[in-house]
């Protein structure tokens, strides 16, 4: 506790023009080699923590007189920008620039693991060190309005938008072309409203790009695979009945369809809580929020009902759990506990003794 109040103390005299030189900077990279996990995860050794520590507080010299725009709260800030996210920022500025072509990034999180404020932070932590960054949620990649409600006539089990079926994939793989391969053309890039048609939400006019140096994709299953069908004679809760175990497999079945999109991705980072079940926590938690402001929201029995009928379509324990283990292609992973606090950052990949991009 007291190394992270001296962290904290040095990051905020920094904000205040008082650079760390001497002890002060000893504590900044003795705070970086203190969690080896982390380390690797970030790419740092002993040999090369001070070199890396430079370069970031150049990056940090850069965003300081701008912090007063900073897309998160003022008093959370300081400690995740200098430990977490110019991190993250600098390694995608490396696997950038070592490619000599956009960076295609997924981001892979559950409901309530921040993965959209992520990608929104990073594309301003980019942005303001030289690099154009675009946003994308699978969101926007969803079918229209009128094509969901003929998909639904032919499978009234996909009563939300959201699980493997309801993407245009042939258009997201269209649109990671365009960006990977620059021609110096006008890209549409495509966007949902979730608002239109009641809350169905709807295709609305394409935001234009002419490229990007970053692509941040992030969504719930972003990267997910197909497993065996064997997993589903004995699957987890709420997996219970014959309906939900058909409904499992025939998702599961589905993500098929999705691996040509996957593969062009070059990297991907996990966001993910130590309980699975703490997404449910943390979506009635915004709801309440949402309602107590005034608008619309479900209630918590709507909530629960919402909540797991993702987890029968793709259960985070059989799909993305794997993906944490030494030796997955996850580049890296940021484990999260009930007060969305960051508990562990480390690489899968980098544990598996194979560090190769892919």
């Amino acid at each position: 506790m007291e190394k992270e109040w001296a962290i904290a103390s040095i990051l905020e005299e920094w904000h205040q023009g008082v650079q760390p030189t001497g002890s002060t900077w000893e504590a900044l990279i003795q705070q970086e080699l203190a969690d080896p996990l982390r380390a690797q995860g970030y790419g740092i050794s002993p040999e090369t923590v001070e070199s890396q520590l430079k370069a970031r507080s150049q990056a940090l010299a850069v965003i300081l007189p701008h912090l007063e725009q900073f897309p998160f709260p003022a008093d959370k800030r300081l400690e995740p920008l200098w430990q977490l996210w110019l991190p993250l920022a600098m390694n995608l500025i490396t696997s950038h620039q070592r490619l000599g072509r956009p960076w295609m990034q997924g981001i892979l999180g559950g409901q309530g693991t921040g993965k959209t404020t992520l990608g929104r932070i990073l594309t301003w932590i980019l942005s303001h060190l030289g690099y154009s960054t675009l946003a994308l949620s699978i969101d926007d990649l969803y079918k229209t309005y009128l094509e969901r409600q003929q998909l639904r006539e032919e499978d009234p089990r996909l009563i939300w938008r959201g699980p493997p079926g309801t993407h245009d994939v042939a258009l997201g793989i269209n649109l990671l072309d365009r960006l990977r391969n620059r021609d110096g053309q006008t890209i549409a890039v495509p966007r949902f409203d979730k608002s239109l048609w009641e809350g169905q939400g709807d295709r609305i006019e394409p935001s234009l790009v002419e490229g990007v140096d970053i692509l941040l994709l992030e969504g719930w299953f972003v990267g997910v695979r197909p497993l065996d069908p064997a997993v589903f004679e004995t699957p987890p809760w709420p997996i219970m009945t014959q309906a939900d175990r058909s409904f499992a497999r025939d998702m599961n079945q589905r993500l098929r369809d999705y691996l040509p999109l996957w593969d062009r991705l070059d990297g991907l980072m996990v966001l993910y809580p130590q309980d699975y079940r703490l997404s449910l926590q943390w979506r009635m938690e915004a709801e309440r929020e949402m309602k107590a402001q005034g608008k619309a929201g479900m209630s918590d029995g709507e909530i629960g009902e919402f909540v797991e009928y993702f987890w029968k379509a793709l259960h985070p324990e059989l799909f993305v759990r794997p993906l944490l283990s030494p030796g997955s292609q996850v580049d890296l992973a940021i484990e999260m506990g009930g007060d969305r606090r960051i508990i562990k950052v480390y690489s899968p990949r980098q544990m598996g003794g194979n560090s190769g991009m892919p």
